[in-house]
């Protein structure tokens, strides 16, 4: 039988999605499928805790562990498990959920659980700024001041998150940047710099739309810092999937670079602010973590 644990973090996502939570235990002993899996369910604490409970199953020899919130559960947990062999699996319940909405998992709780049933491990590529590890998108610009302001918030969900953008978008100052290594030596005046493994920043922004798990490469889009005069269309080409066809954006791709900026600035890794620093070094590891799809 393999043993599977759940690390539900209480905290993350909207109202509703708290309070589903709190029923979780008894739908996953009702839809799990017990001849499979031994369940073990545990609730993240503090910040960081996660990290330690999924390097501790992994000590132990689970095969998988599932991320119960949103991208930030999913980066410690992640954190924990990289460059073992226990999986990562995902139920979605945070505000954006970019790696599972990248992965087809479902957003509706019971498939989510029922599809562990059915899962096989992959092994997907994860990336590290400064060391720092994210597994969908990190970057700088206006993403992360609004990635700033949005953590501020007591509340969460889309709408908080579009708000955040309203506040920010006539005010935010294009910066400027140079990108070197894996053969690039650009410099780019930009609205913002998103370094992508998955191809979204969560609630279906497809931000990378080439975008792949697999490749050892991140996708470099480069956002013009006439961006705001554009920004309708640019709104309905990131959720239709095509803003890399749009004339305001750029694409690299390379597998790592050295980021200068001209001053310190907001910087994200998967959604949640950090400090990092003025330089950063941005890689990709190839075949670093093992997820269940």
């Amino acid at each position: 039988m393999k043993t599977i644990a759940f690390i539900i973090n209480p905290v993350s996502g909207a109202k509703k999605q708290k309070e589903v939570k709190r029923a979780l235990p008894e739908r996953i002993t009702r839809l799990l499928d017990s001849t499979q899996w031994s369940v073990t369910i545990a609730q993240t604490e503090y910040a960081g805790h996660a990290t330690l409970l999924a390097k501790q199953y992994a000590t132990q020899g689970f095969d998988a562990v599932v991320a119960v919130g949103g991208d930030g559960t999913v980066n410690e947990i992640a954190c924990g498990l990289r460059d073992t062999q226990t999986a990562m699996a995902i139920l979605p319940m945070g505000s954006g959920n970019g790696l599972a909405r990248h992965l087809h998992i479902p957003m509706d709780v019971d498939r989510a659980i029922r599809l562990l049933n059915h899962c096989e491990p992959l092994r997907i590529d994860y990336g590290l700024a400064n060391d720092r590890l994210f597994v969908c998108t990190c970057g700088t610009g206006f993403d992360a001041a609004v990635a700033e302001r949005f953590a501020g918030n007591a509340k969460r969900g889309f709408m908080t998150y579009i708000r955040a953008v309203l506040r920010l978008i006539f005010t935010y100052r294009s910066l400027n940047y140079r990108i070197s290594g894996d053969g690039l030596d650009e410099t780019h005046r930009a609205f913002l710099i998103t370094f992508a493994n998955a191809n979204q920043w969560g609630n279906a922004a497809i931000i990378a739309p080439k975008a792949d798990l697999q490749d050892g490469k991140m996708d470099i889009m480069i956002m013009s810092p006439n961006a705001l005069w554009g920004s309708l269309p640019l709104a309905v080409r990131l959720f239709a999937g095509s803003i890399d066809k749009s004339p305001m954006i750029q694409t690299l791709r390379a597998g790592e670079i050295f980021l200068q900026r001209e001053c310190v600035a907001p910087f994200h890794i998967d959604g949640d602010p950090v400090q990092i620093g003025q330089d950063i070094r941005i890689r990709i590891v190839k075949a670093g973590l093992s997820v269940l799809v």
